[in-house]
């Protein structure tokens, strides 16, 4: 086939989408539909034709508006949401109507009066990134009104979306407060969070070795109860940027910032380090340090105290121990053990198989690492919840091994009794897997994942409530997690469980639009909601998706791999 006869150009392409639609139809069709015309009639559609954009299509929860100009689009996507929030500032919440908007530059295909193409399709993705009454920007969109435009875009980084075979670079527009999440609210806890380091090597090659030095700092802090850490996957979506302390510490509801630089030369590395009090801008600590490398782990049990001792003179030597972990025996095993957590946070296939390997090859260095263990332990059970495994049986069986033999080496570090946790629930031994989790949360109750664990070990369980409590800790420990689909899925599910099917629905389509989101569960998930509520021929749409990410799915697979005690469990 030749592009002969279809014609092409280049077009600035606006996505837009009405936040919880669903919702918002199920508790009032008519209402909805009456408020959602009027913004478009006397907001939106003067807004776009002001600006020259051709309206293409009209979805019932949003629309697709071409521009000949991208300064054209994002202004007029600012002014649009700028005006949407004016609009609904006095309108209840359960009932306000809000708008992501996606903006992208790129090259369409036009049939008649409909546009097709990786120009649009780049755009709806990154629409879905945006917050409510958020507006996010492609890196070809941001170039042509970066000195345009009087505004600071954030760069959020590369991300990878779901059918778009490269990352895509993506910038938020600031669009005033009203846009803006509500800050969380900051714990009576000293409370801290480590941002990763910056490698000052010059060889990219060595950010694993500088991201787990920030690590380790992360665990060590966490492990003393005195203090509320936030975890490691939400300080690191700001890795790579020019950040602002204390917009970080507003963003995640922290006093105190930790923030650092590695420069690895030979057998010889320096890190600098300063711990700064963001409600005040005053640096409550600063040190640099240059050791041989066979020293690195003497190095981080001399930071961590002496930035337990800074922010919490009080503490004592006892509990400043407790921070203290047990590093592996050599340098080796731990840098291939980095290697491997880098490689599983991917949570793609390849990056699973891949970590996989490391981790195997971390233990074989050095036999005691625990924690090399419990990671396998984990990378088996992600293995078989996304579906990855060729055989989940043979896949739980040598995660258990791992978690069990993690514990034996190391009973005081609380990743082992996480990883079987993860487990044993995946076997269906809930109340071995709840013990596990409650005791790794005994041992760090800072841990995020630990929390998420036992809030999903909760609700198949069947106690509803107290999973929510769980899940609530982990996503204000984590407010920024990368891996939010697996915070949004674990909520959906649990309201199926609790036969809320409607929130369920809007949960299971919020995990979907994100960007690493868990393959076939989430097409499941919202398959099972909308089969309970009646509306079979969206949920068969739905199991369609599903199979088309795992063909060889099925219900009895779905009982096997996830066993509950609820009655009826997530049937659809």
């Amino acid at each position: 086939m030749t592009d002969e006869g279809i014609e092409r150009r280049l077009a600035a392409i606006l996505s837009a989408d009405v936040v919880g639609y669903s919702r918002l139809m199920a508790a009032d069709e008519v209402g909805t539909l009456g408020r959602l015309k009027a913004l478009r009639r006397e907001v939106v559609d003067p807004l776009i034709a002001g600006h020259s954009g051709r309206i293409v299509k009209l979805m019932g929860d949003g629309a697709l508006v071409e521009f000949a100009s991208v300064v054209d689009a994002v202004t007029c996507a600012v002014e649009i949401q700028k005006a949407i929030a004016a609009d609904q500032a006095e309108v209840a919440e359960s009932v306000r109507i809000e708008f992501r908007i996606g903006v992208n530059l790129g090259d369409i295909i036009v049939e008649g009066d409909d546009i097709y193409g990786d120009g649009v399709n780049v755009a709806a993705r990154i629409e879905a990134l945006a917050d409510p009454g958020g507006i996010c920007i492609s890196r070809a969109a941001r170039d042509q009104v970066r000195d345009k435009l009087d505004i600071t875009l954030e760069d959020m980084g590369e991300v990878e979306v779901k059918n778009i075979a490269r990352p895509l670079r993506i910038f938020r527009v600031p669009v005033g407060p009203a846009a803006a999440a509500p800050a969380p609210i900051m714990p009576e806890k000293p409370s801290i969070a480590v941002l990763p380091f910056e490698n000052m090597s010059g060889d990219p090659e060595q950010d694993y070795f500088v991201d787990g030095i920030a690590e380790d700092l992360i665990t060590a802090l966490s492990r003393i109860r005195w203090f509320f850490v936030i975890a490691r996957n939400s300080t690191f979506s700001y890795k790579g940027q020019a950040v602002d302390v204390t917009r970080v510490a507003k963003e995640l509801g922290v006093r105190y910032v930790l923030e650092g630089s590695v420069r690895k030369g030979g057998n010889r590395v320096r890190i600098t380090a300063q711990l700064i009090d963001a409600t005040t801008g005053a640096h409550v600590w600063a040190e640099h340090y240059d050791r041989e490398l066979a020293d690195i782990f003497a190095l981080q049990d001399e930071m961590t105290q002496t930035i337990v001792g800074a922010v919490e003179p009080e503490l004592g030597a006892a509990e400043r121990e407790r921070a203290r972990h047990t590093p592996p025996g050599n340098l080796h095993a731990w840098e291939t053990y980095q290697r491997g957590l880098w490689q599983m946070w991917t949570f793609t296939k390849d990056g699973i198989a891949e970590a996989r390997k490391l981790l195997r090859r971390a233990r074989e260095l050095d036999p005691g690492f625990a924690a090399a263990h419990a990671y396998e332990a984990y990378n088996h059970y992600i293995d078989v919840i996304v579906g990855f495994a060729a055989s989940p049986e043979d896949s739980l069986a040598a995660g258990l091994e791992a978690a069990k033999k993690a514990v034996s080496l190391d009973d005081k570090d609380s990743v082992g009794y996480f990883a079987l946790g993860r487990i044993l629930m995946m076997r269906g031994e809930h109340d071995a897997s709840i013990a596990s989790l409650d005791k790794s949360l005994a041992l760090n109750p800072n841990f995020a994942q630990a929390h998420l664990g036992l809030g999903f070990a909760l609700a198949l369980s069947g106690q509803l409530d107290e999973a929510a409590e769980s899940l609530r800790m982990a996503e204000r420990l984590s407010p920024r997690d990368p891996a939010k689909w697996a915070f949004t899925l674990i909520h959906s599910l649990t309201c199926s469980l609790l036969k809320q099917y409607e929130e369920a629905v809007e949960l299971a389509r919020e995990t979907i639009r994100e960007p690493r989101s868990a393959g076939y569960w989430p097409y499941a998930a919202l398959a099972s909601a909308l089969g309970n509520l009646g509306r079979l021929d969206e949920a068969r749409a739905a199991l369609d998706d599903a199979l088309r990410e795992k063909p060889d799915l099925s219900l009895a697979y779905l009982e096997k791999t996830l066993p509950t005690k609820q009655p009826g469990g997530l049937d659809p």
